[in-house]
């Protein structure tokens, strides 16, 4: 798990949880999850947000900037350890959880036969030799289909027939390109009428911040951060922010967790409808 400590002269001031399904916001005004009340601090002035492989700070194109570990940074995978600097205030990062993994840190392991070592060299017997020795052939092969050899039967390796091919076995596709998503407005105030989904994060909501800019009534308001759609190995995910936003995939309800999002899908977040595609 991993947590920011708000200090002030060496005085902790607060503490706050990160999660990978949140957008930790940093600045002056109160709209902020972690506010700074401190005129040296712009109004939004930075955030954190997992990006797919591990938490990332990035300057919300601040007055004054952001730092770690006193060098000027614009956007910075943090680290366990680091101290961000806003201000007069500093910022430290702790993430035990991943520092122990980086870290070399594993189970002890449970008792059984000992396994040999990869670096060190293994006799084989001819009959797993030539089975490794098809294998190989076959991973070499060009896409499309190719035979697997069966392993030589006794017949076989005296002198008789040659091996029999198996069925053949499809090689894996290779990936597809990178696409990027796009949200439409179908019903609702926004402050444009589509949004390409280029960035890692894109945060839904009345915020300053926002990439998709919610735009409220006389009578109501959306909320500052309502919901925010994040991109992963190919794929969109969006995720509720405050309770107010009332997130619908298709009509249903999204409020709770991550759900990824189809070519067609219908999202709908306080009250505003738009529409997911990928964009050619």
């Amino acid at each position: 798990m991993a947590k920011l400590y708000l200090r002030f002269e060496g005085k902790e001031l607060k503490e706050v949880t990160v999660t990978q399904s949140a957008v930790i916001t940093i600045g002056r005004l109160p709209d902020n999850l972690l506010q700074i009340d401190n005129l040296a601090v712009s109004g939004h002035h930075a955030k954190i947000y997992w990006d797919g492989e591990q938490y990332t700070l990035e300057d919300n194109g601040s007055l004054n900037g952001t730092y770690v570990n006193n060098q000027r940074v614009s956007k910075h995978k943090l680290k366990n350890g680091d101290t961000v600097l806003i201000g007069k205030h500093s910022v430290e990062f702790k993430d035990q959880w991943h520092d122990d993994q980086a870290g070399g840190y594993a189970p002890a392991a449970k008792a059984g036969p000992a396994v040999p070592q990869m670096q060190s060299t293994v006799v084989l017997d001819t009959k797993k030799a030539k089975e490794m020795m098809a294998q190989a052939r076959a991973a070499s092969a060009p896409t499309g289909t190719v035979p697997e050899m069966k392993p030589p039967s006794a017949d076989q390796l005296s002198g008789g027939a040659p091996p029999t091919p198996a069925s053949p076995r499809a090689v894996p596709p290779i990936p597809g390109k990178e696409r990027t998503g796009m949200l439409t407005v179908i019903d609702g105030k926004t402050d444009e009428p589509s949004y390409l989904l280029s960035s890692k994060m894109s945060v839904i909501g009345k915020s300053a911040m926002a990439s998709i800019k919610l735009k409220g009534s006389f009578f109501k308001s959306p909320p500052e951060v309502a919901a925010m759609v994040s991109k992963r190995e190919n794929k969109y995910y969006i995720t509720q922010q405050d309770k107010h936003a009332h997130v619908k995939v298709n009509g249903d309800d999204a409020s709770t967790g991550q759900h990824q999002l189809e070519d067609g899908d219908i999202i709908e977040v306080a009250g505003v409808k738009m529409s997911f595609a990928w964009h050619e």
